[in-house]
């Protein structure tokens, strides 16, 4: 039976999802087109009616998880995604958790393709967590990308060194909790002394 256009779309983008979740899972090299495309429900020679090389999959794979992470982040102010991020929840699930944390490490050795997608991931995602109204160009937006980016390597980061621990050390929830902490800190504004000291003191005989 001849597959539709329609359906033919439909299973590139399962391939491409299920793809996204086996990279996050096992890293680049850690599966193979025969395995991924088994997983996904299909024959190892269908693999090149879709796509043109592996690449060419691990970087659409990629953008698919980013845009996943981008939905979530989108809907959620900056204390609510990094206590999500930074939970053990999040830090147990690498299937299916942010793929820069699960894949920046392999990215950085893969070819320009798959950077340039986590670059414009990642651009996008801090394009999605600027202030709404706000120019990319205003004072205020600039210094606001300069704190997202702070964030998001603080985050990204507080998970990858998470995960290099064995999962029932300690160490492993100290690096979550003690970024977590210093994050929701610095996203709390600072209370000013003359909101508790500098009260209006009155004159005798001023009444």
């Amino acid at each position: 039976m001849k597959v539709t256009k329609a359906q033919a779309q439909a299973n590139r983008a399962h391939v491409v999802e299920t793809a996204s979740t086996l990279f996050r899972e096992r890293g680049y090299d850690g599966v193979g087109v025969a395995d991924l495309m088994a997983a996904a429900g299909f024959t190892h020679g269908g693999f090149y009616k879709h796509f043109r090389s592996k690449t060419d999959l691990m970087a659409e794979s990629a953008a698919c998880g980013i845009a996943q992470t981008i939905a979530l982040t989108a809907s959620v102010d900056p204390s609510e995604f990094v206590q999500h991020y930074l939970s053990r929840e999040h830090r147990d699930n690498r299937a299916t958790g942010c793929t820069m944390a699960a894949l920046g490490g392999d990215a950085a050795r893969q070819p320009e393709a798959v950077r340039a997608t986590f670059a414009a991931g990642i651009d996008s995602l801090l394009a999605a967590l600027r202030p709404t109204g706000a120019s990319p160009d205003d004072a205020e937006a600039v210094q606001a990308r300069a704190k997202s980016l702070d964030i998001l390597a603080h985050v990204v980061g507080a998970i990858v060194m998470s995960r290099a621990c064995p999962d029932d050390s300690p160490l492993a929830d100290e690096f979550l909790a003690a970024c977590r902490d210093s994050i929701l800190a610095s996203l709390t504004p600072p209370v000013s002394p003359c909101a508790t000291a500098c009260t209006p003191v009155r004159k005798r005989g001023t009444d």
